[in-house]
């Protein structure tokens, strides 16, 4: 364990960390651990969709308020448009603490772009579970993600970060209940970690945490992200990483992206980065969601992208680990998913269409500019 990493900040020894990959493992994984819940179910969602996944989420909260167990249900209210007033009084009604974050409000256009992008289920005060999964029916068999499970004295980052939150003038809802900020700090494992947050440009912790790791890596810089729009110092800093021998890979979405402009924003970067020596992957058999970055034994692992709009301006939070057991297993999944993605090669990619660079430059320029708005 590398322990420049951990001194003077806010790591917490004794953590037990569980990579839980695919849906296939951590839907039963979630659902289980609320229908077990005995005191309480924090949950904190960005995207959030009427559908067979969502009703079975929510049935399981119902299932819990009825017995007692205290619920609270945090969501961002642009992210949960697509979800129906049924459903929303169905969770009133059974007990469930609802609110939103940042309604929409036109005397204020400007921070109407700030969002809650965070995903955090926590149970008991004494687990969560973090990473990029939203309730939608895209994850039925489409969509590739991974959630982490944590147990330890880093439950209190999720605590407070939750909390702070429930409390914040720009929460709306049934906040008549105080929050419980205690937070039992036993032991649980071996792992050193810490629950890190960015928000918006005011606390970009993740940001700089990530660049702060970059900049002193000695063997490798692996990033796994589905929108890749890089701000220019992350390019930068990658850049300058291969250049002094550092193995620096990049594995991001390729095959039925979701937002198919942001892919191609992104591709506008690929032949500066090849040029550095950087390896760059688009991951084939599906839609991969997940989000995480490997610099040497250090692995930070979240709901945020690695693109302006997560780093700049969303509410995101990210578990960082300092391990090479649990870094082992995400090097593994790195490397398989590598395997089954299309190599971008510089010399293939230099003699790509006029109307691929066309569309790159367009999707860049919009990119940018929406950038710019902070």
């Amino acid at each position: 364990m590398a322990r420049r990493l951990i001194i003077g900040t806010d790591w917490k020894e004794g953590n037990r960390i569980t990579l839980l990959p695919d849906s296939r493992r951590f839907v039963p994984a979630l659902l289980e651990a609320i229908d077990t819940a005995q005191e309480s179910i924090w949950l904190e969602q960005y995207l959030v969709e009427s559908g067979r996944v969502t009703q079975r989420f929510f049935e399981a909260l119902i299932r819990a308020a009825r017995r007692g167990v205290e619920v609270r249900v945090l969501l961002d209210s642009f992210g949960a448009t697509g979800l129906g007033q049924h459903e929303r009084t169905r969770l009133s009604a059974a007990g469930v603490a609802l609110c939103h974050y940042n309604p929409f409000m036109m005397r204020r256009l400007r921070r109407n772009l700030v969002r809650t992008h965070r995903k955090l289920v926590l149970i008991d005060r004494r687990v969560i579970y973090t990473g990029g999964y939203c309730l939608t029916d895209d994850y039925l068999g489409d969509w590739f993600d991974l959630m982490v499970r944590a147990e330890g004295p880093v439950v209190a980052d999720a605590i407070k970060l939750f909390a702070d939150l429930w409390e914040s003038p720009r929460v709306r809802g049934d906040k008549a209940r105080l929050v419980r900020r205690a937070a039992p700090q036993s032991q649980a494992g071996s792992m050193p970690a810490r629950l890190v947050q960015n928000e918006g440009h005011r606390s970009p912790t993740i940001r700089r945490s990530l660049h702060r790791q970059i900049v002193g890596a000695t063997r490798r810089v692996w990033l796994y992200t589905p929108y890749f729009l890089p701000s220019r110092q992350l390019r930068r800093l990658i850049k300058e990483a291969s250049a002094r021998g550092v193995d620096v890979r990049l594995l991001v979405a390729g095959k039925g992206h979701d937002h198919p402009s942001v892919r191609t924003a992104g591709q506008r970067h690929y032949g500066q980065l090849l040029d550095s020596g950087i390896k760059i992957y688009e991951y084939q058999p599906r839609f991969t969601h997940a989000k995480f970055c490997i610099v040497d034994d250090w692995v930070t692992v979240g709901s945020c992208n690695f693109d302006h709009w997560s780093l700049h301006w969303n509410l995101e939070a990210n578990l960082e680990v300092d391990s090479p057991t649990y870094c082992a297993d995400l090097v593994e999944l790195f490397e398989s998913h590598s395997e089954e993605s299309r190599p971008i090669l510089a010399q293939a990619w230099q003699q790509r269409p006029r109307t691929q660079r066309l569309r790159e430059r367009a999707a860049a320029l919009i990119s940018a500019w929406l950038a710019g708005l902070r």
